[in-house]
Parts: structure tokens; C-alpha cells; sequence
């Protein structure tokens, strides 16, 4: 299968260089597609760079800053356009461990979605607080209950998606951009009645640079997740 790496990047200058590397290392056959939203730093620059050692390294660069969501999406739509299988997501802060990645693709060979996951048997995450912890995993299950995920882990980040599945969710029109790009490509997942599976992962926090997480990135998810539930007993649709 052809294996397409979207790889979001805004001001990644640190990590660019040793997270496409070490895709290199882990997926030797995989393509990684850099969708940069015009760092400052430099990133898009040193990505393309890179794909000129490595080989199989494309620089998708777009003219601002707009959110993982529309990196995701545009990073898809390139993908299809060039007829790849499936289709990664990881962050590239190292967060995600990409030696973890053969064992995601091994499970996309039988499931349209696989779900890096934090909260099934055997996740990790080594340097979280109690309260942190306690949050998330609130977060997930309230988004689990109010949508009928059953999925312990919908805000994940490391995933793998089948073309199939990116179509029947018509991803391009999913309209969150944080947190909740997540959680409503999970939601129209189990809508659409593809197969989904959760594999264990352990999650680290960055090392280099600065977190692009915040707190209205966090309520855009919850709004979204309540403003969903409520549409779901009329069959009313997401987009």
C-alpha cells in the first residue's frame, strides 16, 4: 500500500530535521508530505531541504497560519490527488513516536481507521500530572457519551486513515480546526459505519519549541462536542 505522512508544521525548526529522519528510519517506504503554514523560523525552507536528501519528501507551503484542521485537510486532498492508500497523521514535536508508526500500518492493512490511543490497555502517558491526566480523559469521555463514539481516545492525533475512509467522511468538509478536527473525524467515522481500532501508544510532551496547545483550542472542542450531541436525537448532519 502506498503510505502518504502528513506531516503540519508552524515554527519547527527544531524538530523538522530529526522527526523526518526518523520517519525515514521507521517507514523507509512511506512518502512524507510537510504542510507548512509559512513559519517564520524557517521550517518550510529547511523541510524542503531535507526532501531533496532524503527523497520522498514533499513541502506542501501555505500562506498563513490556519489551524491543524486545514493542514490536515489540504494535506489529504494532495494525497489523493497523487493516489496514495493511506494516510498518517503524527505531530512533529515528537509527542507521537515514530517508531510506533510500523505497528499503526500494520493494523490499516484490516481497519479504515487506526487510532494511536492514550486510554486503552497498555497507553502511556509518562509525564502527565494527575490533574492533566484527569482532564483529558474526562474530556474524551464526555465526547465518547454525548456523540456514541466508543472510542476511548477521540481527541488522538497519531492516526492512520484509509483513502476509502477519508472519502466516506468527506473530510473536506469538516469544519473544526483543534482539538475537535479530531474528535468530528471520529464522530463522522462511526457515522459513516467504516472500521476503527484503537492501538496503544505511550505520549511524551515536546522537548523543542513551544506548544501550539491553548485554552480556546480546548473550547472550540467542547462547544463543538455539546453542539453536535444536541443536533443528534433530529439526524441532522455535522457539516
Amino acid at each position: 500500500m502506498r503510505t502518504l505522512v502528513v506531516l503540519p508544521t508552524y515554527n519547527e525548526i527544531l524538530n523538522v530535521e530529526p522527526m523526518l529522519r526518523a520517519l525515514r528510519n521507521a517507514v523507509p517506504s512511506a512518502n512524507v508530505l510537510v504542510v507548512d503554514d509559512a513559519s517564520p523560523d524557517g521550517t518550510g525552507k529547511k523541510a524542503i531541504e531535507l526532501g531533496e536528501e532524503l527523497g520522498n519528501v514533499d513541502v506542501l507551503q501555505r500562506h498563513a497560519k490556519n489551524g491543524l484542521g486545514g493542514a490536515y485537510r489540504a494535506g489529504f486532498a494532495w494525497g489523493l490527488e497523487h493516489d496514495f492508500d493511506h494516510f498518517v497523521e503524527i505531530d512533529c514535536d515528537f509527542s507521537h513516536d515514530p517508531a510506533a508508526l510500523p505497528r499503526l500500518l500494520v493494523a490499516a492493512e484490516t481497519h479504515d481507521v487506526v487510532i494511536g490511543s492514550r486510554y486503552v490497555k497498555g497507553g502511556h502517558i509518562p509525564q502527565w500530572t494527575f490533574l492533566r491526566r484527569l482532564i483529558s480523559r474526562g474530556g474524551n469521555q464526555y465526547a465518547s457519551i454525548m456523540l456514541g463514539l466508543h472510542v476511548a481516545d477521540s481527541t488522538a492525533g497519531y492516526r492512520v486513515y484509509s483513502k476509502d475512509a477519508l472519502k466516506k467522511i468527506d473530510f473536506q468538509t469538516v469544519s473544526a480546526n483543534g482539538y475537535g478536527f479530531q474528535i468530528e473525524m471520529t464522530y463522522r467515522a462511526r457515522r459513516a459505519g467504516v472500521s476503527m481500532i484503537e492501538i496503544p501508544i505511550s505520549f511524551t510532551d515536546r522537548e523543542l519549541g513551544e506548544s501550539k496547545m491553548s485554552g480556546a483550542i480546548v473550547l472550540e472542542a467542547l462547544v463543538l462536542v455539546t453542539r453536535w450531541a444536541l443536533l443528534r436525537p433530529f439526524g441532522r448532519s455535522v457539516r
